[in-house]
């Protein structure tokens, strides 16, 4: 699969999983598929298990990709994944095998405010 179908399925799965479109979310995903969330110690084996157990949360979340890079069967997705509108700065590494995600690894991180001792040197983003 060449670079740009991968990210073009990417910016599809992106996008469903914005407008919680399960099904397309989870096109993505081989049927042997592994998601990992370190943070917690939980890993989910299989498509299936992968979408019920999305499909179960009931938080109601939001996906603002920042960037997405990548080259042929590794690729990494910046994004702010708000839930119940709070959010949570996110890295998804996605390991690739023919076309379709077969391990994804998910780390999340809070916001915090800015340490005083570097803001001399500090650009608050938006």
């Amino acid at each position: 699969m060449e670079d740009s179908e991968i990210r073009a399925a990417l910016d599809r799965h992106w996008a469903a999983s914005d407008a919680n479109d399960f099904e397309e979310e989870h096109r993505i995903y081989r049927e042997d598929a592994v998601l990992e969330y370190p943070q917690s110690g939980e890993r989910i084996r299989g498509r299936h298990n992968i979408q019920s157990s999305r499909c179960a949360q009931p938080n109601k979340k939001r996906f603002t990709v920042r960037r997405i890079l990548g080259a042929a069967d590794l690729w990494i997705t910046e994004l702010i994944l708000t839930y119940d509108g709070r959010p949570s700065y996110t890295v998804s590494i996605m390991e690739f095998r023919d076309g379709q995600v077969a391990r994804e690894t998910q780390y999340f991180a809070d916001p915090f405010e800015p340490g005083p001792s570097r803001v001399q040197w500090v650009e608050r983003m938006a």
